[in-house]
């Protein structure tokens, strides 16, 4: 495990740090008197990141388990001195991952017509909330599950992990610290809220609207940065 790809993946963590599960919600949370409470919001925030670990192994050691054996040719991938490459196919897999994010990226501006309606479904979602515990591991399990498939990022850091071929102890440990780093900015918020109290909330609203403003933009970048990272480590693998 060397540090390009530690390097690599604290960044499409807090790529993953800034969607509207990992980062919105909790501010709105924030910003609602009724919701303002540290152990509530922990429910919320650990939920989300639980899943997002419990899925994340899942998919790295599925991908261990059935494509681990799967070499690619010698003669369809070879090393710039001609020698066979190692890797494997699911190189090939994340490399496309990786192209793909880059090219969908062009395709969000926030200046379009309805680039808000997504993050007003959701706040409207978040404001009907009511302060129970059991209510907000339901919106993070809700969040988490919607997001799920949009997050590439974090799908092109799981293949990033499987392909690194990493023992099963480690894994785990890896994975446990890419979801923690995505809810660290939600973290330190919720600690400045704390601490600050009434002090934080133009800061917090400054926030909420910057990003539900320039949201699809943001995610535009974000998929673009994030394919860069994958596809280029994947065809370091290969390559």
């Amino acid at each position: 495990m060397g540090l390009e790809l530690l390097l690599g993946l604290a960044v499409l963590a807090l790529i993953d740090s800034t969607s509207i599960g990992t980062l919105l919600i909790p501010v709105w949370l924030l910003l609602d008197p009724r919701q303002v409470n540290v152990s509530r919001l922990m429910v919320y925030l650990l939920t989300i990141a639980g899943f997002y670990l419990i899925l994340g192994l899942v998919i790295v050691f599925a991908a261990d388990f059935f494509l681990g054996g799967a070499e690619i040719p010698a003669e369809t991938v070879a090393t710039a001195d001609g020698e066979p490459s190692e890797s494997s196919w699911i190189s090939v897999v994340q490399m496309l991952i990786g192209g793909w994010l880059f090219y969908i990226s062009f395709r969000f501006d926030s200046s379009k017509p309805g680039a808000m309606d997504r993050v007003n479904r959701w706040k409207q979602r978040t404001a009907e909330a009511t302060n129970g515990p059991h209510f907000l591991m339901g919106l993070a399990l809700f969040a988490a599950m919607a997001e799920a498939a949009t997050m590439l990022p974090y799908l092109g850091a799981m293949a990033m992990i499987a392909n690194a071929r990493l023992p099963a102890p480690l894994v785990v440990l890896l994975m446990a610290a890419y979801c923690i780093v995505m809810i660290m900015p939600a973290l330190m918020l919720m600690l400045l809220r704390t601490l600050f109290a009434t002090r934080i909330e133009p800061a917090l609203i400054k926030v909420d609207n910057w990003i539900s403003r320039n949201a699809e933009s943001a995610l535009g970048w974000t998929l673009g940065v994030a394919g860069f990272l994958i596809a280029r480590d994947a065809i370091t693998r290969l390559w």
